[in-house]
């Protein structure tokens, strides 16, 4: 159990471990209506959880109001525990302050008596001696937090009450800007007169592109980006809860969830994001990716703290102007800071308060990290320490809520993956190349030795794949093709890099910014500043801006390289940061030899083969969180099967088994608004059973369309069918429209198909759902609409297809990954090598069955959104009544199914259902 603290102000509060509030006040939690009392259960079991220090596993079915019980279940406890924090620490100080605190000294104090001796073999009066010391620097710590919270509170109340603070701010910023505008015009009429050479500006322009002097053992003072006098930006962290999802858009909507909530007025929030989704600086905006986005913030907040000391040698030598951000001043910083905790703001109102006060939301949001309560920030930011070390979180002794969370586990084992193709290296290769022998001499030797380390790792992985850096990839056929896996440590045998320390070089990428230098170098040099080059030198970099993009294009089927217009050269070039992607698998490579695999892709060319670093051991990485923090809850609306869960993150992470605890509730529907039947054989009494050697069988394939035929003509509105992949849906497809079953089935719902492409998936829906509407309005023969989906693919997750949209939902076999990838082979040996047998049955095998199954519920919980909602759900295939398979349907759905051996009971059952629900309407 977790111990009870107060993260940062150190004392502990024994009482509440032991004989504390088993739940809120009265047992009440402030909702904005009467709750559920499903709602009711999950907000008692969250307090519990929060409050005993555990890891929960909580499911709640989409429609039943998760959000809104997170979130009041959370921020009850966290005023609850905060009450009682200020209670015991108005106890610890009450001597103090009734003037008693020198008259209790230790009996042996000054007793005369250095033979007598404590417990640890101290004489007494020392331990006592320690002991009051403790208690007062705790009273010291304690007074010091007290001051420090008042000041917070009076600062931000007065900001809250007083709109006069905010127009003089908006004066001074005013202000500001007229004179930076008008110091500009000064300076651009001071070069204008003074004569300014235009080749000695684009020396100084290209002296941007030079690395700086690098040494790895220096340690700055940058917190995060904080200058070394912007102390008083730096708080204490108070206890805080970080509620995690996985898209922007989630976490907008949850904000605004906690605006309507009882807790909307009193939350100090705030809203993390990315630079990408936070910038207000247009050109840097500009750059579109987000590693260049990342480089330039950050290439720009080291210009500005290395600028003093450039001040400061102005009148020795004359320096070269690098650009700083205009957004990111201290004064500013203080502004937006406390205006974000002032009122609740989502990402959009972040960024359009950031604009308005001239500062920048991304270390604005981060400075208002530690006063915060609670913190909204994506997956990645939380998940992956390097980001949420650079973001300033620190989750000793905090709450993490990880919503969404049913995949968890790829989620945290695609973050710490990589991939890097044949085209990508030879192109970092070339450029980087270039880099060094056009500033060789201005280099210092760190810096080229560094370099040529990366220089050499790049020949020795592009070896590795059978090619050479010095020739075109695309021209290089590779001799043996094939996929091969290797553990970390036989790979840099292989490569013949185990000599060079990876550690140091991924810390020189991250610090020296080479990546950004060396995209500005080849962006410079691809074009767009010839102003001073001589015609050999056009020449040569025009080369190498052809080059570069036959690395990244290939040839074209004559085999002659592509020559686009330089519009879309700019554009590709402007995307394209092959050192960027390199670095990402330099990080992963310094995992440890157990925890992952290294995939050598040997395809037909070396630019089309690939090395890919593979995650094994998703727990490592997850072990840190679950560690730091006083509790964690996995939530989601369909967990099941949570066995992943618990064996691959938390098990393996070691964590104790008794610290887990579970909640799943039921739904808010009345079970007659669901029918969820497992069918076993079709019309013709064909037995359904979708295995890899029978369903692509004529007769599966027509009983299928038999069956959809029978269904369209009872079923009003949409119905969604989800096959196992798209290869399948094609496949059954042709044949339905081969053997006449289409046209059957287009008489009576319109036929729409899930498009591969993510782009298409909005049109497709926003058709499928008019054309639902327009039958429904105008009767006739059109019933509704057919849309034929995906199992993983864009609609089995994060589409709503309530009411009308998802009348009946049918699952077309059973949707098993495809057990030759190389990857999920690995990973099905890793965990028989690793995990115990379960109920008899080998941990791989466990696997395919739970990720089969976490899919079939994504898909099938699709069609219920909320109270009043009905629909059927229909299994093709009589695998499912397998008790094992049975048993990891969700709750709610597994208790109302019914098993039907034949086809015409089971028509006949969702005939009725759907006649009684369009009386009832």
């Amino acid at each position: 159990m977790a111990s009870w603290a107060a993260a940062g102000a150190g004392p502990a509060f024994p009482q509440a471990a032991g004989g504390g509030a088993a739940g809120p006040r009265g047992g009440r939690f402030p909702f904005p209506y009467t709750p559920y009392r499903i709602q009711e259960q999950f907000m008692e079991a969250l307090y519990g959880a929060l409050e005993a220090g555990r890891v929960g596993i909580f499911e709640s079915p989409t429609g039943t109001g998760k959000s809104l019980s997170l979130i009041c279940g959370a921020l009850t406890w966290l005023r609850d525990f905060e009450e009682k924090k200020q209670q015991e620490e108005a106890r610890i100080l009450a001597p103090e302050a009734s003037g008693q605190e020198g008259k209790t000294q230790p009996a042996s104090a000054g007793s005369g008596h250095p033979e007598s001796s404590g417990a640890a073999g101290e004489p007494e009066w020392v331990t006592a001696f320690v002991q009051k010391k403790e208690e007062q620097d705790l009273v010291d710590r304690l007074k010091e937090e007290q001051i420090r919270r008042k000041k917070r509170e009076e600062r931000l109340e007065r900001i809250r009450h007083n709109v006069q603070l905010k127009y003089a701010a908006k004066r001074k910023r005013s202000e500001e800007d007229e004179t930076k505008r008008l110091l500009q015009l000064s300076k651009e009429v001071f070069s204008e007169g003074d004569g300014v050479d235009v080749l000695e500006q684009l020396d100084h322009n290209e002296e941007e592109l030079i690395l700086a002097e690098y040494e790895s053992d220096e340690e700055k003072k940058v917190v995060y980006g904080l200058e070394a006098d912007d102390d008083d930006l730096e708080e204490e962290h108070v206890t805080k809860i970080y509620y995690c999802s996985r898209t922007h858009s989630q976490l907008s909507q949850f904000v605004h969830e906690v605006q309507k909530s009882p807790f909307g007025k009193e939350t100090r929030l705030v809203s993390l994001g990315s630079r990408q989704n936070l910038c207000v600086n247009e050109e840097v905006q500009r750059l579109g990716a987000l590693q260049l986005i990342n480089d330039r913030c950050m290439e720009m907040q080291k210009n500005k703290h290395e600028k003093k000391s450039h001040e400061e040698n102005e009148g020795k030598k004359r320096r070269v102007s690098r650009t700083v951000c205009p957004f990111y001043s201290y004064e500013q910083m203080q502004f937006l800071r406390d205006e974000i905790l002032v009122e609740v703001k989502d990402i959009e109102q972040l960024v359009a308060l950031g604009r308005e006060t001239k500062a920048c939301p991304y270390f604005g949001s981060r400075y208002a990290i530690p006063a915060a309560q609670l913190v909204v920030l994506p997956y990645q930011m939380l998940l992956h320490e390097p980001t949420r070390s650079a973001a300033g979180i620190k989750l000793k002794d905090q709450v993490v809520i990880i919503d969404e969370a049913h995949n968890l586990i790829d989620t945290i084992t695609c973050i710490h993956s990589a991939e890097v193709s044949g085209s990508q290296l030879c192109c970092a290769h070339s450029q980087l190349l270039q880099y060094m022998e056009r500033y060789r001499k201005r280099l210092k030797a760190k810096n080229l030795m560094y370099i040529k380390q990366i220089l050499y790792l790049l020949e020795r992985f592009v070896a590795v794949l059978g090619g050479n850096v010095n020739q075109n990839p695309s021209c290089q056929a590779v001799s043996q093709t094939g996929t091969v896996l290797k553990s970390i440590n036989d790979f840099l045998f292989q490569s013949q890099i185990d000599n060079i320390n990876l550690f140091k070089v991924q810390r020189y990428c991250e610090k020296s910014l080479i990546s950004r230098k060396l995209f500005g170098f080849v962006e410079r040099y691809g074009g767009t500043a010839t102003a001073v080059k001589t015609n050999k030198e056009n020449q040569k970099l025009a080369g190498l801006q052809n080059f570069l993009l036959t690395l990244q294009q290939g040839p074209n089927k004559e085999g002659t390289p592509q020559s686009p217009p330089m519009e879309a050269e700019s554009d590709q070039l402007r995307t394209a940061s092959p050192l960027m992607q390199i670095e990402g698998f330099l990080s992963a490579l310094t995992n440890a030899n157990q925890d992952g695999r290294v995939i050598l892709n040997r395809q037909g060319t070396v630019g089309q083969s690939s090395l890919k670093f593979l995650l094994l051991n998703p727990a490592v990485h997850f072990a840190k969180v679950v560690e730091e923090c006083r509790a964690v809850i996995i939530a989601g609306g369909t967990m099941q099967p949570v066995a992943d869960f618990r064996e691959q993150l938390l098990s393996c992470a070691g964590m104790d088994p008794a610290r887990v605890v579970e909640f799943s509730c039921g739904h808010v529907i009345p079970p007659e608004n669901i029918l969820p039947i497992i069918l076993c054989n079709g019309p013709s009494n064909q037995q359904l059973e979708f295995t890899y050697q029978t369903r692509d069988l004529p007769q599966m394939m027509d009983e299928t369309g038999r069956i959809l035929c029978n269904l369209c003509n009872v079923v009003p509105g949409g119905v969604v069918c989800f096959f196992p992949s798209y290869e399948y849906e094609k496949q059954v497809y042709a044949h339905w429209e081969k053997m006449g079953l289409l046209t059957r089935l287009a008489a009576k719902k319109k036929i729409f198909q899930e498009p591969k492409k993510a782009s298409q998936v909005e049109q497709v829906l926003v058709e499928y759902a008019k054309c639902i509407k327009r039958c429904s309005q105008a009767g006739g023969q059109m019933t509704g609409a057919l849309l034929l989906s995906v199992v993983g693919g864009k609609m089995s997750e994060g589409i709503n297809f309530s009411d009308d949209l998802g009348r009946c939902v049918i699952m077309v076999g059973m949707p098993y990954p495809n057990i030759k990838s190389p990857e999920l082979q690995e990973k099905m040996t890793w965990l028989d090598r690793t995990m115990p047998r379960a109920a008899g049955q080998a941990p791989s095998r466990v696997l395919i069955e739970n990720l089969c199954m976490k899919a079939v519920n994504q898909s099938i919980g699709r069609a219920i959104r909320h109270q009043k909602d009905f629909a059927s759900i229909l299994l093709l295939d009589h695998r499912y009544t397998r008790p094992a398979t049975f048993n990891k349907l969700p709750q709610w759905i597994r208790e109302r199914t019914q098993v039907k051996p034949a086809f015409g009971s089971a028509f006949a059952e969702i005939r009725k259902f759907h006649r009684g629900k369009l009386d009832a309407l």
